[in-house]
């Protein structure tokens, strides 16, 4: 007997049981662990939980100055650059305008900002419409990036958000 003809039925046999895993599901959970670029002190997580319509946004941030901060999903799930450059821009899978994450026109990675207190802690809960956990419109595999300043909403396409201070992979739970 030969392994050979064996080898398809084998690699089908491990697909389907990876699938199992999830029950044929997509995950209804995703997290990324913040981790501050160079020069910052900034980290924390973010949570992002499967609610009907989009999912619910859940941040705990430290280590940041006191006041406002841009908060977005990005494109690229990589924080391999100092800077955090690598993660590309806003994920903005349906071509819109940077706004406010309140208007229906607005990239799907535009969050409300982080407010940070005086010992430089915040912390954010919140439904984001039109996102989901996997899929075109997923947040698994992109990166969630802290900024250095307050977005204000209008400057295209970043908010005029400053230095990229915290980087974050989203991987499924």
């Amino acid at each position: 007997m030969t392994i050979r003809p064996l080898l398809p039925a084998l690699f089908a046999s491990l697909a389907l049981s990876a699938c199992a895993g999830l029950g044929g599901k997509s995950p209804t959970t995703a997290e990324a662990q913040l981790a501050p670029t160079k020069g910052s002190k900034a980290a924390g997580s973010v949570r992002f939980v499967d609610v009907d319509g989009g999912v619910r946004v859940e941040a705990i941030v430290s280590g940041l100055t006191p006041g406002g901060h841009g908060f977005h999903v990005h494109e690229k799930g990589d924080c391999s650059a100092p800077d955090a450059m690598s993660a590309g821009g806003h994920f903005n899978p349906t071509g819109k305008p940077h706004a406010h994450p309140d208007k229906a026109d607005r990239h799907l990675g535009d969050m409300p900002m982080l407010m940070a207190d005086a010992g430089g802690r915040a912390s954010l809960t919140m439904v984001l419409k039109g996102l989901s956990i996997s899929g075109d419109k997923g947040v698994v595999g992109r990166a969630v990036i802290v900024h250095a300043a307050p977005d204000d909403f209008v400057t295209q396409p970043t908010g005029n958000s400053g230095a990229r201070v915290a980087c974050g992979v989203v991987a499924a739970n």
